[in-house]
């Protein structure tokens, strides 16, 4: 995986086999531009062809006050519908690719998650939140629609009621009706969000990589099956795992009482 700097992001590994992705504008409550899509793309496109020793992700944000506000109003300002509509397939890609990325993401919400920040949100795996973070779904207020994929992963998450009051209405909700709802995992302080996040990071990071992968994928698309071809599906990712290396040394290590050492293979 390359780590060369981009514009908008910033990369880092604080643990082995653990990459954070964050999100690089706070002065503009890291507000989704064309180059934040394109780095986003970038990032995304380059795990699913090279992820290196990188096993897991967290999704963060520099800042505080705003994960992310959604898109930049100040550079879609003036623009022609089809300068409007190319922007936007950029961002499509790089939720779409979020989506598919065969590594773990969790996102670590710091702060504020509006329109695309809450739909980046829910293209992750799961996700961790401050308690004063507030999120939603602005769009239908200027004009527009969630249009990241937010129709179709909120209420794959809240269910179709509460996703239509969220979406129709356009107003923010707090952090634990966000953990009410299912939307993230687990509210914390401010203090202890970034502790609990890499706490689950590193555990991700430290088992098989291979089996989360087969896993990860084994969930996303079973739920897109009826029951019978899900379970096929099921033991098609299961037995890719029974020939390989981390298969033998987590028997091995189990019974010689020691800690596995996987290396994907």
């Amino acid at each position: 995986m390359n780590l060369a700097p981009l514009d908008t992001l910033s990369l880092e590994t604080p643990a082995p086999h653990v990459l954070v992705v964050r999100l690089n504008r706070p002065e503009v409550s890291n507000a989704l531009n064309t180059q934040m899509g394109l780095d986003l793309y970038s990032v995304w496109t380059g795990l699913f062809q090279d992820p290196g020793d990188i096993r897991c992700v967290v999704f963060a944000a520099a800042g505080e006050r705003a994960f992310c506000g959604g898109g930049d109003l100040k550079e879609r300002n003036g623009m022609t519908d089809e300068a409007w509509r190319r922007q936007h397939e950029i961002f499509e890609r790089a939720f779409w690719a979020q989506i598919d990325c065969p590594i773990p993401i969790i996102a670590a919400v710091s702060g504020h998650a509006y329109a695309g920040g809450l739909e980046m949100v829910l293209a992750s795996d799961f996700a961790y939140g401050a308690d004063h973070a507030r999120f939603a779904l602005t769009e239908v207020t200027i004009g527009i629609m969630p249009g990241a994929g937010g129709t179709q992963t909120l209420p794959r998450v809240v269910g179709e009621r509460r996703a239509k009051e969220i979406i129709l209405a356009g107003k923010p909700f707090t952090a634990q009706q966000a953990a009410d709802w299912g939307i993230l995992n687990r509210v914390c302080t401010r203090e202890e969000l970034w502790p609990a996040v890499m706490e689950t990071a590193t555990a991700i990071a430290g088992n098989a990589p291979l089996s989360v992968r087969q896993a990860k994928k084994s969930i996303h698309f079973g739920l897109q099956m009826d029951i019978r071809t899900a379970l096929r599906f099921e033991i098609e990712a299961y037995n890719h795992l029974v020939g390989t290396e981390d298969r033998i040394e987590g028997i091995r290590s189990f019974n010689e009482k020691r800690k596995p050492v996987f290396k994907g293979r």
